[in-house]
């Protein structure tokens, strides 16, 4: 089983919240505190991640880790659930969603990209993911976090917030890193756009509306396929680190009966 952590009623409906890279079960703990009042909250550490890391994935490793869900949630007695993700947690929601869609109850994805769609694109990411592992296994972690930390994607962190975030990563090991991120870049990852209109769970995206990339990116995909995108005000890529009450209540106001809309577009 991969580390977890239960908070709620189990008697409520089950959700299930997958962290992005370099985070773990307790990233999500300020936004539990609002959900678990209406929901069984189960954060799950993903392999190389928090409490996880004895769990090494193959490359492609989405079917390995997907699998390692499955077999946690068995043990937990959770067949149905709704399933949130966070920029690589997305992307593996995306997976389990596509594999078990009959356990599926919603599927709310953050800041998540859901496929390269050339060969030409694939093959830049992965030279791209290639430098990057190297990094992580040459630098001492706070360095790597320094660097990375400082890409376009995080522009929105003040300088400050920036070093809480190195700080609070820097426990990670670049060993079990490594192993994930490179068993789960997106060079690896399947084309899921489609998946909104396969699976019968209703799909909404949430982004920050400081984050111009993945807006872009929300906005294509609602235009092609049933997922409903919402934006956050002040906040970019990290949106329930930047503003989780704001994301809570969206993500119940998501799931109130009939809100689910593929042409909304609206501002939190």
């Amino acid at each position: 089983m991969l580390a977890y952590q239960c908070q709620g009623n189990p008697s409520m409906p089950a959700m299930v919240l997958l962290h992005g890279f370099l985070g773990s079960k307790a990233d999500w703990s300020a936004v539990i505190e609002v959900l678990a009042e209406q929901y069984y909250c189960i954060s799950i550490d993903l392999p190389g991640h928090g409490q996880s890391l004895n769990h090494t994935l193959p490359t492609p490793g989405f079917d390995a880790c997907t699998a390692l869900i499955q077999q946690t949630l068995l043990q937990l007695k959770v067949q149905q659930y709704h399933l949130v993700g966070y920029s690589l947690g997305g992307r593996i929601a995306l997976h389990l969603a596509r594999q078990a869609p009959e356990n599926i109850l919603s599927l709310i994805l953050e800041s998540c990209h859901p496929g390269l769609k050339s060969a030409d694109d694939r093959a830049a990411r992965k030279t791209s993911d290639a430098l990057w592992a190297t990094k992580l296994n040459s630098l001492t972690i706070e360095n790597f976090l320094a660097l990375w930390y400082q890409q376009a994607v995080f522009a929105d962190l003040s300088a400050s917030k920036r070093q809480a975030m190195i700080q609070q990563r820097r426990g990670n090991q670049a060993l079990a890193l490594g192993n994930c991120y490179q068993a789960t870049s997106l060079a690896e990852q399947a084309d899921l756009w489609d998946t909104p209109a396969i699976i019968s769970a209703p799909c909404y995206f949430i982004a920050g509306s400081d984050d111009q990339k993945f807006l872009s990116l929300a906005t294509s995909w609602q235009q092609q396929y049933p997922i409903a995108m919402y934006a956050v005000a002040a906040s970019g890529h990290n949106i329930h680190s930047a503003a989780p009450i704001a994301f809570s209540k969206q993500v119940l106001q998501l799931l109130k009966p009939s809100s689910f809309n593929p042409s909304s577009n609206r501002p939190t």
